[in-house]
């Protein structure tokens, strides 16, 4: 192959956005290196396996199964596993979304919206860990919240074939509003289409929050569902970098490089404020209206008859922060927005939210985020 110099193969689903995006990212990355690439090689079963006969360089691959693992480590070449299904295999390199962080956020996303009551709906499937579920309970319990799993109950009844009615039963069981964490768009998409069969109201008496996007599952469910926006692009650059290092003879690292998701999309599915104080709620609002503009507590007590220091207790009391650092994280997810879905400069986007200057912006950013603004713009 003379134009190429290395022979890539890809073994990734492509059937949503998450495989869709990495696998663009990885062309990308093959393009500039001049790898030639096959991507999604199927087997006489259609699974995802190295073609016959192939003789290739290294492989960027979504783990599922033992038999895949098998078949790649029989290959004898380096693999780069983006996944997180197949922990035990310790011989391939791995790039993966920090976890971590995406429970942290969606939560944080949850608490934004005053909801004290959480939830995870988790069928057993060969989609996700288990631990990414059981994750978001730790974090919710640590806080001092009540949180309960579905995957908890009749697990004969769990998967695609779950029981609507036991779905059902389960949420009306439980305190109201329930804000309830999916791992990824499928089981949320399988929920609120339960929640919509059953008469049980989304956002009013159930939120749901996908703990990945999909842009066909996330907009087209009634309503559409909320999720954690992750960064396929960096995931798929990272991999392949990885991929380069291994095949010039580094060997695989023995942790993962993680990568942190990008942000929370809000959408329908949870636009509600869980906030039985209407004079909060007003300022809540009022807030998040506004606060790209510079207001400051003195603007909000010049509007609303409430002295500072009771202003201060409720917001302490309702949301466990007060309202400077509402109008703060309120000024954050705006930039954060901004900088993934506009090509503003971080100077613009800085005066747009509220800020000084891109100064002021990146020490927000790395004082209350732990990133830089650069970290969310796309590889390109």
């Amino acid at each position: 192959m003379p134009n190429y110099t290395r022979s890539v193969a890809v073994l990734i689903e492509t059937g949503d956005s998450w495989g869709r995006n990495v696998v663009e990212a990885v062309a990308r990355y093959a393009q500039k290196s001049r790898w030639a690439l096959v991507i999604s090689p199927r087997d006489e079963d259609g699974r995802l396996r190295l073609p016959h006969r192939w003789q290739g360089d290294g492989a960027v691959a979504m783990l599922r199964d033992v038999p895949m693992a098998r078949s790649l480590q029989a290959a004898a070449i380096p693999v780069v596993d983006v996944d997180v299904l197949m922990r035990q295999e310790t011989w391939v390199g791995r790039v993966v979304t920090d976890d971590r962080v995406r429970i942290a956020m969606a939560f944080e996303h949850f608490r934004s919206k005053n909801f004290t009551h959480f939830a995870c709906f988790a069928p057993h499937v060969n989609r996700y860990p288990d631990q990414r579920s059981q994750l978001f309970q730790q974090v919710a319990r640590k806080a001092g919240f009540y949180c309960c799993g579905f995957d908890k109950l009749e697990r004969n009844e769990l998967g695609w074939y779950a029981d609507p009615q036991l779905v059902a039963h389960w949420i009306r069981s439980q305190p109201s509003p329930l804000a309830v964490f999916a791992p990824d768009p499928v089981p949320a998409r399988q929920l609120a289409e339960i929640c919509q069969w059953e008469g049980i109201h989304i956002p009013d008496e159930v939120a749901i929050l996908a703990g990945d996007t999909d842009d066909l599952l996330c907009s087209i469910a009634s309503p559409p569902i909320s999720s954690v926006e992750l960064d396929c692009a960096r995931i798929g650059h990272e991999a392949c970098a990885l991929l380069h290092r291994m095949m010039n003879g580094r060997p695989a690292p023995k942790h993962p490089k993680l990568i942190p998701p990008l942000r929370v999309i809000a959408r329908h599915s949870t636009e509600i404020l869980a906030v039985a104080d209407q004079e909060i709620g007003d300022v809540l609002r009022f807030i998040r209206s506004h606060a790209c503009e510079g207001i400051r507590v003195p603007d909000i007590l010049k509007l609303y008859p409430i002295s500072r220091r009771t202003l201060e207790q409720k917001f302490q009391a309702i949301l466990g922060r007060t309202p400077s650092e509402e109008i703060r994280r309120t000024r954050l997810e705006q930039a954060r927005n901004l900088l993934v879905d506009s090509e503003l400069p971080i100077s613009s986007i800085a005066t747009k939210c509220g800020f000084s200057s891109s100064v002021e912006l990146s020490h927000a950013f790395r004082k209350y985020l732990g990133i830089k603004p650069s970290d969310l713009r796309p590889q390109r």
